[in-house]
Parts: structure tokens; sequence; C-alpha cells
């Protein structure tokens, strides 16, 4: 029905797709899949083998997905537990806990930033490789803006990287993240936009939103389908 992005996060021994609730479930879009295609590979020296993986999005009229609430509106971020009896022999990296940035305070606005998914869909497609978009944050980190569970960031995006992961290059002395060597401030949802503005006159904000990565540590907690923000 459409593309979009998505990661894989690791915690005690669990392993969680992480993507955009959107991409999931959007009433606003009338966009109601009943299962996600995931593509993996399967070789680490040979990028061009992969395989492909069919997730369900509900079982037994229930949605199988977590998302995150805030008091004042949905959180753009869902998880998937991911049966890994049930999947096939693949290569990945997962980020964990420890990836996260536990210092807000040494994230500045105007920090660089990654953004890593398939715009549009595009990819390299021999490879099944994402892009990657520059960006920096445009909001005060560690300040809910709105007073809400994000942070803006200033980058050129597109549809379909909804759910990519947000990071920066962790310090060569972390140890924690040597195999996977980043930092995970957030998940990027969608762009962001004044409703007033005059559109034949005013250009886009050129903004869009993160979601803090804090709420995996909500989403992964226990067996509840909610988490607040």
């Amino acid at each position: 029905m459409t593309q979009a992005s998505a990661f894989f996060f690791s915690r005690a021994g669990r392993l969680y797709l992480v993507t955009s609730r959107h991409v999931l479930f959007d009433a606003a879009a009338g966009h109601f899949p009943d299962r996600i295609e995931i593509t993996l590979h399967t070789n680490q020296n040979n990028a061009t083998q992969t395989t492909g993986l069919s997730i369900l999005l509900y079982s037994q009229g229930e949605r199988v997905w977590r998302q995150g609430l805030h008091p004042n509106d949905d959180v753009d971020v869902a998880v998937i537990e991911v049966d890994q009896g049930h999947m096939p022999a693949a290569h990945f990296c997962a980020f964990t806990p420890a990836h996260l940035q536990q210092s807000l305070s040494d994230i500045e606005v105007g920090q660089a930033l990654l953004i890593v998914g398939f715009p549009l869909g595009f990819h390299d497609a021999l490879h099944h490789l994402p892009v990657v978009r520059q960006a920096v944050i445009a909001s005060s980190f560690g300040l809910r803006f709105q007073g809400q569970g994000m942070f803006l960031t200033d980058a050129r995006m597109h549809s379909g990287t909804s759910g990519s992961p947000v990071v920066i290059r962790a310090s060569a002395d972390d140890k924690a993240c040597a195999y996977l060597p980043w930092k995970l401030l957030g998940v990027h949802s969608s762009r962001v936009d004044v409703g007033t503005r005059n559109r034949q006159i005013d250009e886009s904000l050129g903004l869009n939103v993160a979601w803090y990565a804090d709420i995996l540590m909500d989403l992964t907690a226990s067996t509840t389908a909610t988490a607040v923000c």
C-alpha cells in the first residue's frame, strides 16, 4: 500500500521492529494495512542477498503493535515484537538501551544529525541499502517541543522516511556502542508546517518532527499495549 522505514531495537533478549505509528494505522489517510513486509540481508559479505519477512499487524482482531500516548495526542511511534523463532536466517544489527543518549544536556541546538531511511522508496536497489539525509537539531534538545515528547529537525525529508532512526556518531570510547557506533536520538515522523501559511507566497518550513527515542524504553518495558510519553 505504501513504503516506509523502520529499524530494530533489542532489549532483554527480545527483538522489536520500530517505525512510525501512522505506517501501521492512519485513520486520517484511510491507511489500514493488515501486515507489513520487510527486507532482511542474509549475508554480511554480500549485500545483494536478501530475504523477505511478513509480519501480521493483528491477531484475533486485536492489534499486535504497541504505541505511545500523550495526554493531548497520540505519539507517532510504534513497536512490534518480532518472533525470533520464526525469523529467517538474517544478518542485521539492532539498537539497544545502551544506544540511547543518557545526558540530554550534551546535545545542543544545531547539532549535526543523520536520518537513515528510504525517501519516496528510493534506495540502493541492488544492495538493498537506505540513503542518509543530513539534518540539524532545530529546537532545544531535552525540552519537549510544545510539551510533547518530540524535537524538531531541519532537513529535506520526503514520505517514505517515516520511522527512520535519527542518530549521531557515538564517541570512540563508548564501548557499549562498539558494534553499532551510533547514538539513537529519535524516530523521524513527518514534516511539520504552519496551518496559517499562505501556500502561494510562503515556502514550507522545512522542519520535521522526531520523537525522543526514550519512548522505546516504555514501549518495550512490559506487555502493555500503550505507553505515556
